[in-house]
């Protein structure tokens, strides 16, 4: 793709995660009682009724607005692996030029009880069958989806290459309208007195993520301080820790339940998938880093099952600080 249809299809993201915003805005003043309801289990996670409102949104505008000179394969949580979505529909997936990932709602339990704000991912990579693969990506947008007490929902959108467009959007005025601001990750040296923390966000496999941690800590600076000197923050949204790596509030981030469910026999489906971290190229665009648990590449296919474990950092200091430790830490407690 040449520089302008990069740029056109930064645009055509950020034009989609407007539309699901904007519909599940309109439905929570409708209804918001009913988004919490389950509406179907899959292979990769429960879906619940807020999650089909965003999906109803996302099909008509790939109806209506998507180019047809650019065929596309959709990748989304609520569509199973084995099922082919294309646009123009009836598209042979052999046809298309594009694979475009997406999950409408990353944090929908933070969202459905209006809780914290919750993510609309999306990302473009050339097509290239089930070889395309997280490093592909070439284009990602991701919009927050706001509480009802926010009158703001931030918008990151990116070209690989090209650094990332922040927008601060009104959501209240019904406008759109937006001003931009600048991303800045952490240019911390070290964590003392920041937040960084490895997720657990729910009862399988927290015992053993938080002795893992507990003991990187304890390497890096010891324990049993005062003043505790690493701050810990749960979001249950992959997407919104992405984003509070980017925008300077945590140091560090990382997911290592597939390695901790696959430790203790766990099959639960309740890991991070593709479409989670579809969106780690704004990340690196804006300075931070995102990789394995073993300091390589994240190269995972394009689907809706992987399981993917990742860090996330906010410089290369912070990575360089951690790797080593953690590298020994995951053979000792998780080999």
């Amino acid at each position: 793709m040449t520089t302008p249809q990069l740029e056109l299809a930064r645009k055509l993201l950020c034009a989609l995660q407007n539309t699901i915003r904007d519909a599940l805005i309109a439905a929570r003043q409708r209804s918001a009682h009913r988004f919490a309801r389950v509406a179907a289990v899959t292979a990769a996670d429960t879906i619940y009724e807020v999650d089909k409102i965003s999906e109803e949104a996302i099909f008509a505008w790939f109806e209506e607005h998507w180019p047809r000179a650019w065929p596309v394969e959709l990748v989304m949580e609520g569509i199973e692996d084995n099922e082919a979505v294309t646009f123009p529909r009836g598209t042979p997936v052999a046809k298309t030029i594009l694979k475009c990932i997406l999950d409408p709602i990353d944090g929908t339990r933070n969202l459905m009880y209006d809780k914290r704000p919750a993510w609309a991912l999306a990302a473009l990579a050339p097509q290239r069958g089930k070889k395309t693969h997280l490093g592909d990506i070439v284009v990602a947008a991701m919009t927050e989806l706001p509480t009802s007490k926010q009158w703001r929902g931030d918008q990151l959108s990116a070209v690989r290459g090209r650094g990332v467009v922040a927008e601060a959007i009104d959501v209240r005025s019904g406008t759109g309208r937006g001003r931009r601001f600048r991303l800045q990750p952490s240019r911390a040296r070290d964590f003392r007195h920041g937040f960084a923390s490895l997720a657990r966000f729910f009862p399988e496999g927290k015992a053993l993520t938080s002795q893992l941690e507990e003991a990187l800590w304890d390497q890096l600076y010891g324990l049993g301080a005062t003043t505790p000197l690493v701050f810990d923050d749960q979001y249950i949204s992959t997407g919104g820790q992405l984003f509070e790596i980017a925008i300077g509030h945590d140091r560090m981030i990382g997911d290592l339940r597939p390695l901790v469910f696959a430790k203790l026999g766990y099959t639960s489906p309740l890991v991070c998938h593709p479409y989670d971290i579809c969106t780690e190229l704004i990340l690196c665009e804006a300075g931070g880093i995102v990789e394995s648990p073993d300091g390589r590449p994240l190269r995972v296919p394009l689907d809706t099952t992987s399981a993917v474990a990742w860090m996330g950092y906010a410089n290369p200091t912070l990575a360089r600080t951690v790797r080593p430790v953690l590298r020994r830490l995951i053979r000792e407690y998780l080999g």
